[in-house]
């Protein structure tokens, strides 16, 4: 929605869809358990993991933040959506409910006339949640995956860096984004200042056989030092 292919040979694709709900605001009827059976969903593996026909799998997360005290990973939500299978908690998501705007989803097949009005996080908590998601895993190679940075590449090439840190600094002051975006700006400069840094290099994993990886992790480095310059800069007064 934000960066479409930023110039990439590696298409923008994903294999799931990620939905993060606020916990007060869900409406009493029906449980997001019960819709999401008759929409012909069933549990996965974890809690929030929903598998669809065809094995595309539906993550429903809630931010950390909202989710109270107590329990592992299971989202804790108000009844009637208290079922430990119906979401999971992920730190990250707290700046989505702050930057966000609707938007018309379409189906991707043009002969499909469905379309829905969602609100899609912007840039600027997609950042934060992308950067704070790879620098929980830095320590498992294994969960890795050089798509995701890609991704934050392709949202430092869509938006304009002073725009972009102009998106940051509310995010950085409200109660409950600043924890967040504050760490994702720290991972920033610890995971992405030095072309053999991990976000540099899963970037350029991402386009191996198409693209300089050179020219990928310099303009990573580049790029991220333009947005962590801009955000300095920013009067926000």
């Amino acid at each position: 929605m934000h960066a479409d292919d930023a110039d990439f040979a590696t298409a923008p694709t994903t294999t799931d869809a990620d939905l993060a709900l606020i916990p007060d605001r869900l409406a009493d009827e029906p449980s997001v358990v019960a819709a999401m059976r008759a929409a012909g969903f069933v549990p996965g593996k974890q809690p929030g993991s929903w598998l669809g026909y065809g094995g595309i799998v539906v993550d429903l997360m809630a931010p950390e933040a909202l989710c109270g005290r107590g329990g592992q990973r299971s989202a804790r939500l108000q009844p009637p959506h208290q079922d430990k299978i119906t979401a999971r908690k992920t730190f990250g998501l707290e700046a989505a409910v702050v930057d966000n705007e609707v938007r018309t989803i379409r189906a991707l097949d043009p002969g499909d006339p469905r379309s829905f009005e969602i609100k899609v996080a912007g840039p600027a908590a997609l950042l934060v949640s992308k950067v704070i998601k790879i620098a929980e895993r830095r320590d498992q190679p294994h969960r890795l995956k050089p798509k995701d940075g890609l991704d934050v590449l392709r949202l430092l090439r869509a938006d304009d860096s002073g725009r972009l840190a102009y998106s940051l600094h509310p995010l950085a002051s409200d109660p409950l984004s600043a924890a967040v975006t504050k760490q994702a700006l720290d991972e920033l400069r610890t995971l992405a200042t030095r072309p053999e840094d991990l976000l540099p290099r899963l970037a350029a994993d991402a386009e191996t056989g198409f693209g300089d990886p050179d020219e990928i992790k310099m303009s990573m480095v580049v790029l991220v030092g333009d947005l962590l310059n801009e955000f300095g800069l920013v009067n926000v007064g």
